[in-house]
């Protein structure tokens, strides 16, 4: 793969550790560690692709506010969530490597499972960690390896496409969680009249919509399925229901790569939640919401394991 320039986007490199007075030694040592290891991580990344010969720069990610382009390649350094900032500025043309800086460690998590949650990040998406990552990056660079397409939701309101494609879920929901959310949804394929399902009217806790890769999060905590990290179909469950009458098949289900789903919002108020709470758009009362695959790609070099 030529290369010539490389952005690599970081995480913070500090975590919020709480007065000494009021936490747990354990806690505060297994914070700092935390911190410690993610520095690290970002100083021998940083260090390796001073060793090449293209040209790169590190940016914080809550600094990124504008499409990321003119670069060859996009490392991220933290877990899946900066990976997913990312994904947010990337269109279907640069591929991103992501970089766990701060696996977790099972025999730490059993160590202290009586204690507190030992977890560090998981970064399902990410193909590197500090172990391999200068033997991913000259894979990269020789062309031993190539970058996966990854199916992303576009979503439009009353026909007005939003900016953002999700790479993970989205979630329609009323704000407030304890609130009821009504909405009815129908599936049609594309550039076709004919409707591929009824119309199914719910009332529930909200409509979590999932892709491929996003199908391994909160929708599997919700009982959803795993899907194959390449499909391009979507995942859609309908959270909650207070009775699914009498279509409770479409309470969950899928939509083809060449369906779109249409949803109606019947309350008052209603957000959509874009790949977690940091992205969401307001809608209200009688908005249509077009959910589909339609999105550009995202190219990924994905961990071995995945594909």
């Amino acid at each position: 793969m030529a290369m010539k320039k490389v952005l690599m986007l970081l995480k913070p490199s500090h975590f919020s550790i709480p007065p000494s007075s009021t936490t747990h030694p354990l806690i505060l040592r297994f914070l700092e560690s935390r911190n410690k290891v993610h520095h690290d991580a970002v100083n021998f990344c940083q260090a390796i692709l001073q060793e090449k010969s293209f040209e790169w720069k590190a940016l914080m990610r809550n600094n990124l506010s504008q499409p990321i382009n003119d670069v060859d390649l996009v490392v991220t350094v933290g877990g899946d969530g900066t990976l997913l900032q990312a994904s947010h500025f990337m269109d279907d043309k640069i591929p991103v490597l992501g970089v766990n800086s701060d696996p977790t460690q099972i025999d730490e998590v059993e160590q202290f499972s009586n204690e507190f949650d030992a977890t560090r990040s998981t970064g399902q998406l990410c193909a590197a960690t500090v172990e391999n990552f200068e033997q991913v990056l000259d894979s990269i660079l020789e062309g031993q390896i190539v970058p996966s397409n990854l199916a992303r939701i576009m979503i439009s309101v009353n026909a007005q496409q939003l900016s953002t494609y999700a790479l993970n879920d989205i979630l329609a929901a009323h704000p407030c969680p304890a609130s009821l959310s009504r909405f009815s949804l129908r599936i049609r394929k594309n550039d076709h009249d004919q409707p591929c399902s009824p119309l199914v009217n719910c009332r529930s806790s909200g409509l979590r919509v999932s892709t491929a890769a996003g199908s391994t999060a909160a929708m599997h905590s919700a009982g959803g399925f795993s899907m194959p990290i390449l499909s391009q179909d979507l995942q859609y469950m309908v959270r909650e229901p207070i009775s699914s009458g009498a279509v409770p098949d479409f309470m969950h289900g899928f939509v083809k790569h060449d369906q779109t789903m249409y949803t109606t919002w019947s309350s008052r108020k209603g957000i959509i939640y874009v790949d977690g709470s940091h992205i969401n758009h307001t809608i209200q009362d009688g908005d249509i919401i077009e959910i589909s695959s339609k999105a550009p790609t995202l190219k990924v070099f994905l961990p071995y394991q995945l594909l």
